[in-house]
């Protein structure tokens, strides 16, 4: 779980120095939003159940959806601009300022630009494609080529502006989205330290969660989990390696696709590992997550593995949005990640509960292993083990791989680099926790070595083969439920994370598919359940997911208390 495991219009900013586009890009955008808040009406604040600052009015666009935005725009109540002008008020009145949620590291400077030119093209032409007008926040290891910078969190890639957009960006913007900003992470992904705080990065601090502000976000997509919740944009793009989509969906009370390795491309994305890593919408709802996730998925020529894709992916996920998509399906209980907290284990009770009631068939319980208790136990420890040796290896290659090409924008060109960066800026990169992944990395051959080979074998073999797709066929299961995780944990920079439980990792070291949605709440935290199965079973998944939504509408607007008394 450690792992939580654009066309550019101007290249001018490379001519700007280090030192000052870091003032400014750090600033969080608050600067660029400052500046046209003068122009744009006061839309703003906080929920109106939740008065927590004075003086702020409810959020008009509020828990909006795409098909809301799309009505607006179409009858002319909304234009892209008036609603990117709402989210940029909304950042600007919660990220750096109120609640302080720094979810948000930098906005689009040219996000008006983007927006006006929509407006023109529909009106002379139509709607561009399905996310037209759409601000959505990506999180800061996505390529972005425009004014935007990309670093991963870290100040070692200060100022970095990649020369092409990563697939997912470029896809998205043929969509029609306006690219709001870059949304906080755990740096590096989160495989930096052995210690570290999920959520927290060198050059945007502590991501906050919106729900009870001195509680943990989940990470590594973190300020896209915190971001979509608060709703500081109406959608986020996420990655997960293991567990970084699914654990801040669940921590932060919104939806999260995982997609199958293959399915959405990751050229231009600042890698972990070439087997595992994967790209995925976080939105409010489960309708949502499913036209974002038609909008990436395809083949890249950066990432050969998304071939599959065209055989594999569907461009439009909506006709799999059936409220009675639970009934007579098989759904297996995975009660091996359940017991580690009363609370969750009572929301899951009444999510099996729920899924019974409208139909759904479930076996319970199923063991992922190769069979019994004992056997299962020794299995996982022999899984997480064999990952950690994967990634290990791959994020050197990769991360290598990846530096080599911003080295000419950037002082750092490889994993050596950026170890003794973080050494020579200890006081702003490593106050808290070090650097132990990224010194265990390094320490590590090329991927032809016998080791990584063997640690790659097992991984699949006990993910896939012994697991997800032996329990798969033995119990004929459409798809297994487990909790995604635990309630936040208190944000604690001195001893970093306390996860209390996770199920993610079977489905991450497979490569397999995985769906978060909010069950309920412990406490006010909210608590996801995944629905995850076989590779390429998202049009299954979306289905059964959609239809436990709609059948407990459990999700909850956060009301951004300070602490739990």
């Amino acid at each position: 779980m450690s792992y939580k495991v654009e066309h550019r219009q101007t290249r001018s900013v490379t001519s700007v120095s280090r030192r000052e586009f870091l003032r400014v890009s750090s600033a969080g955008g608050a600067a660029i939003v400052g500046a046209s808040v003068a122009c744009r009406p006061a839309l703003s604040g906080v929920s109106a159940s939740s008065q927590l600052f004075s003086g702020m009015d409810a959020f008009p666009l509020e828990e909006t959806t795409i098909s809301t935005l799309r009505q607006g725009l179409s009858s002319g109540e909304l234009t892209a601009r008036s609603i990117l002008e709402a989210y940029l008020t909304r950042i600007d009145q919660l990220n750096l300022s109120g609640p302080e949620l720094h979810a948000v590291l930098e906005t689009n400077p040219d996000a008006f630009d983007i927006a006006e030119k929509l407006d023109r093209e529909q009106q002379y032409s139509g709607f561009r494609g399905p996310l037209h007008g759409v601000p959505i926040l990506l999180k800061d290891n996505l390529d972005t080529a425009d004014r935007m910078t990309t670093t991963a969190g870290s100040l070692a890639l200060s100022g970095w502006v990649p020369p092409l957009d990563s697939e997912v960006a470029r896809r998205l913007r043929l969509a029609g989205a306006v690219l709001l900003g870059k949304a906080n992470l755990s740096e590096w992904a989160n495989f930096r330290s052995t210690r570290s705080s999920s959520g927290w990065s060198g050059r945007g601090g502590q991501c906050r969660n919106p729900y009870v502000l001195d509680r943990n976000p989940c990470g590594s997509s973190s300020g896209s989990g915190a971001g979509v919740s608060a709703n500081l944009t109406a959608l986020a793009i996420g990655t997960e390696t293991d567990g970084s989509i699914v654990c801040p969906s669940s921590a932060n009370g919104v939806v999260g696709i995982k997609p199958t390795v293959g399915l959405v491309s990751r050229g231009g994305v600042i890698p972990i590992s070439h087997t595992q890593d994967t790209v995925g919408p976080m939105t409010r709802t489960v309708a949502d997550a499913a036209i974002v996730l038609g909008v990436l998925v395809g083949a890249d020529s950066r990432d050969p593995v998304s071939v599959a894709s065209e055989t594999h992916g569907l461009a439009d996920y909506t006709s799999f949005l059936d409220r009675d998509g639970l009934r007579g399906r098989r759904l297996g209980v995975a009660r091996q990640f359940l017991g580690f907290h009363d609370g969750v284990d009572s929301v899951i009770e009444s999510s099996v509960a729920a899924i019974r009631s409208v139909g759904g068939i479930v076996v319970d319980p199923v063991v992922l292993g190769s069979g019994g208790r004992r056997v299962e136990q020794r299995d996982r420890m022999g899984l997480s083990a064999a990952e950690t040796e994967v990634l290990l290896y791959e994020f050197k290659a990769g991360l290598n791989a990846y530096l080599a090409r911003a080295s000419l924008d950037s002082e750092v060109g490889s994993l050596a680099d950026l170890i003794e960066f973080n050494i020579s800026r200890a006081f702003d990169e490593m106050p808290y926790f070090g650097q132990e992944r990224l010194l265990a990395a390094e320490a590590k051959g090329p991927l032809s070595e016998p080791a990584y080979l063997a640690a790659l074998a097992t991984a699949r073999r006990l993910s896939q083969i012994e697991g997800l797709d032996r329990t798969m066929d033995e119990h004929q299961l459409d798809a297994i439920i487990a909790p995604s995780g635990g309630p936040a944990w208190v944000t604690d920079l001195v001893n970093g994370d306390h996860f209390g439980g996770s199920s993610s990792g079977y489905p991450a070291v497979a490569g397999y598919p995985n769906i978060s949605v909010p069950a309920g709440e412990v406490h006010g935290l909210p608590v996801g359940i995944s629905f995850f199965g076989r590779a390429w079973s998202e049009p299954m998944l979306i289905r059964l997911a959609y239809s436990f939504e709609q059948t407990t509408q459990a999700r909850r607007v956060p009301r951004f208390i300070a602490t739990l008394s």
